[in-house]
């Protein structure tokens, strides 16, 4: 190579890393990532005020023995004392739901487990958020409720103890088809609601009876290094979402591996006809997901069962291994859903569909009012994929919804079926899309 096309080669590389940066910097909608999405650092407890381990406060290593009043105790006089983090050593404690007050923290030692009770009357019954309502319902093995700055650290595990949940719930639906995931009463694992500065880092979270994390009215959130599991067999574990966003916004999902029997991530926020009407609900807006690895799950990435708003959604530098979809958008009839400017890119591995949207038919309600919810996905670009999938495109067109302003760029897809119906969306661009071998012509 002469000197010429050598200097030419490394501008275009410049140019070209120039505007991959410019590109990473910008949401969908061109308004600015800020630096915070930039800066991730662990959790340093000792920064975090004095430590409370458990066992120093009368809690003992059994498993067997539930321990919910005394774990609280201990919380309780970390807050009363001005904050501290509350440790779990090496061992399993078994508990009912816990709650955590300003300035007090978790961290679980490597090798300690804190374990939900395998029985619902050892959590609480109160107003909480779930499945897109503010309802009396069970809280979470793990709650804060407006705690700023909250965290969840270290090398431990959140185990949800879900088994006998899990095959309740199954008998239950094999005699009623109609029982609704509420129906069989279950808790989840961790429950964050009104906070700001929250980070969950490093722990291992299994076998939720329910959803396994679940954030409402939260504001910058950062989710890193986590592994979040359920099982798909023998028992599957039902609606073991493993990250469920709730009228969020400003929330990093970093560096985590996630496989549960539903959505990996779903983002909520609201259902119901008057849902963009109820002051309990709101949009979930500037999340980046980058750098994660997903196993089985139902989807990676999902808008909805009960959403209004989702947008400024980047979702890069993912791998699948055996996940059913890589991007569902659930519509639902009885709700006006909005979805729009979602990027998602740099993502490589094997699904069984890469694109669903289908109009949801699961337990919906239009409390009386006549006709259906439009709802609309707009402003969506999917690139730099390489993905081995049985379907490539599986989207209904539906008077339920309009879809419009798609684009798919720089692909590379094997597929046992790979036809894409391209009038199913309004202005829909495709640019080095190639299936099977074969670039796929612009209609």
């Amino acid at each position: 190579m002469n000197s010429r096309i050598f200097i030419i080669a490394v501008l275009f590389v410049a140019f070209t890393s120039l505007n991959v940066v410019k590109g990473q910097d910008r949401f969908p909608d061109g308004t600015p990532v800020s630096n915070w999405f930039k800066k991730v650092e662990p959790t340093r407890i000792e920064t975090l005020g004095k430590s409370y381990r458990i066992t120093d406060f009368g809690v003992e290593q059994d498993s067997t023995l539930l321990q919910t009043e005394k774990i609280q105790a201990v919380i309780d006089k970390a807050h009363e004392a001005g904050g501290g983090v509350v440790i779990i050593p090496k061992g399993t404690f078994l508990s009912g739901s816990l709650f955590f007050k300003p300035k007090t923290h978790l961290h679980l030692e490597e090798g300690a487990v804190l374990k939900g009770s395998d029985d619902i009357s050892h959590f609480e019954l109160l107003m909480t958020r779930i499945e897109g309502e503010t309802v009396k319902y069970f809280a979470a093995l793990v709650n804060a409720d407006r705690v700023d700055g909250f965290t969840v650290s270290g090398k431990g595990t959140l185990d949800g103890n879900g088994l006998r949940y899990w095959k309740a719930f199954w008998l239950r639906r094999g005699f009623n088809p109609n029982c609704t995931n509420k129906d069989e009463m279950r808790p989840r694992v961790l429950y964050v609601s009104n906070s700001k500065d929250v980070q969950v880092s490093g722990i291992h979270l299994k076998n939720s009876p329910f959803w396994t994390s679940h954030y409402y009215r939260c504001e910058n959130v950062k989710l890193v290094d986590l592994r979040i599991t359920a099982p798909e067999k023998p028992v599957k574990a039902p609606s073991s979402d493993a990250i469920d966003l709730d009228d969020c916004h400003n929330v990093l999902i970093k560096n985590c591996y996630m496989s549960v029997n539903d959505d990996a991530i779903a983002l909520k926020g609201g259902k119901g006809p008057q849902a963009d009407k109820d002051p309990n609900n709101g949009p979930n807006y500037n999340i980046i997901i980058e750098d994660c690895t997903f196993g089985f799950c139902h989807s990676t990435l999902t808008c909805g069962s009960e959403s209004i708003h989702s947008y400024n959604i980047i979702y890069r530098n993912n791998t699948l291994d055996g996940a059913k979809r890589m991007l569902q958008l659930k519509m639902r009839p009885d709700t006006p859903q909005e979805y729009e400017h979602i990027l998602v890119e740099n993502v490589k591995g094997t699904a069984d569909i890469m694109l669903f949207i289908r109009p949801w038919t699961q337990f919906f309600d239009l409390k009386g009012e006549e006709g259906i919810k439009l709802s609309y996905a707009r402003n969506i670009v999917l690139r730099n994929i390489d993905l081995e999938c049985n379907v490539l495109f599986d989207v209904s067109n539906s008077d339920q919804y309009q879809l419009s302003n798609f684009t798919f760029e720089n692909m590379n897809i094997k597929a046992k079926r790979p036809h894409i119906n391209q009038r199913y969306i309004e202005n829909f661009t495709l640019k080095n899309v190639v299936v099977n071998g074969k670039e796929v012509a612009q209609q």
